[in-house]
């Protein structure tokens, strides 16, 4: 979908002080439903052809039942757009290399830029009305990696956990805070990417696991790595450098190798992805157009024939 949608505000925590107040914020929240739904319409119709050319070649397990694919609803632009994004209800942040824009989501008026000493970040997750940042100094040698936090308040960017030479190397790609866990990827590269890694630790870091990416999945990337990814639906959803699919993962019984759920087309080029709290949908970015991206999935209808690949 080539359109950028202005973003409405969605909060109805305000203005219920008089029926005005009321009536005012139930019609921007119902303009936002059919502006959503107008935008999966002509996502589903209009924009689906380059996410289905480019997951076709895809891994899809034998016997896994389609569960759609993601569709654009709504972007903000955003020069900073470049390796990930998050959002909350008010407040929209652009994450690259060194920077952290955050926006207001409902102007798209950038507010603000961080300050502070970051070299490469990646992904961005918020707990806690805080961002925390996988950090690494990719791509230098030796590598090594960190979490670092943003204020929103004060837009101070900081350490918050030193990993150093975490595994002996890897790059920090994306962590995030489920439950008492911090879930965190090491990534690696070239002939050496299927030695990228999905770490468990306690609230104290000590690692309680480890599994890495299947084969299919690694074979998918080509000679780039896991880029962005998160917990949902008891699900590890999984990006990776330049392909518009997620892979959705899960924990094996046994082993240590992360099963493929399957496979789901998305309007994200890879890199960072988050959890929208307004849709339930996911945020990510397009690079190339820099470009704030909230998408919603879309389900596969019961009478159309799944056109998937199956291995």
């Amino acid at each position: 979908m080539q359109s950028v949608l202005k973003l409405r505000r969605s909060d109805c925590s305000f203005g219920l002080e008089d029926g005005r107040g009321f009536l005012h914020c139930l019609a921007m929240r119902l303009h936002l439903v059919l502006e959503i739904f107008a935008a999966i319409v002509v996502g589903v119709l209009a924009g689906g052809t380059v996410v289905a050319a480019e997951t076709a070649g895809a891994p899809h397990p034998s016997g896994a039942v389609d569960p759609g694919r993601y569709v654009q609803t709504n972007a903000l632009a955003a020069a900073e757009a470049n390796q990930a994004a998050a959002a909350d209800r008010h407040l929209v942040y652009a994450i690259d290399n060194s920077v952290v824009a955050k926006y207001d989501r409902a102007t798209g008026r950038r507010l603000a830029i961080s300050t502070g000493l970051a070299k490469h970040l990646n992904s961005g997750f918020l707990w806690n009305g805080k961002l925390y940042c996988a950090h690494s100094n990719y791509p230098r040698k030796p590598e090594k990696s960190e979490i670092m936090v943003l204020d929103p308040a004060t837009m101070v960017l900081s350490p918050f956990h030193d990993f150093g030479e975490y595994r002996g190397s890897g790059s920090l790609t994306w962590a995030v805070r489920q439950g008492e866990f911090w879930w965190c990827n090491f990534a690696h590269y070239g002939d050496d990417n299927a030695k990228t890694v999905l770490v468990k630790l306690d609230a104290n870091w000590r690692e309680l696991g480890a599994w890495t990416y299947p084969p299919e999945v690694v074979k998918d990337l080509g000679r780039m790595s896991i880029s962005g990814g998160l917990w949902m639906e008891g699900l590890i959803f999984a990006t990776g450098h330049d392909h518009r699919v997620i892979y959705r993962l899960r924990l094996p019984k046994s082993g240590t190798v992360l099963e493929l759920v399957d496979t789901v087309a998305s309007p994200f080029p890879g890199q960072g992805i988050a959890v929208d709290p307004v849709t339930g949908g996911l945020v990510g970015i397009d690079r190339g157009r820099r470009l704030v991206v909230f998408a919603t999935l879309v389900p596969v209808s019961p009478s159309a024939p799944s056109k998937r690949k199956t291995q």
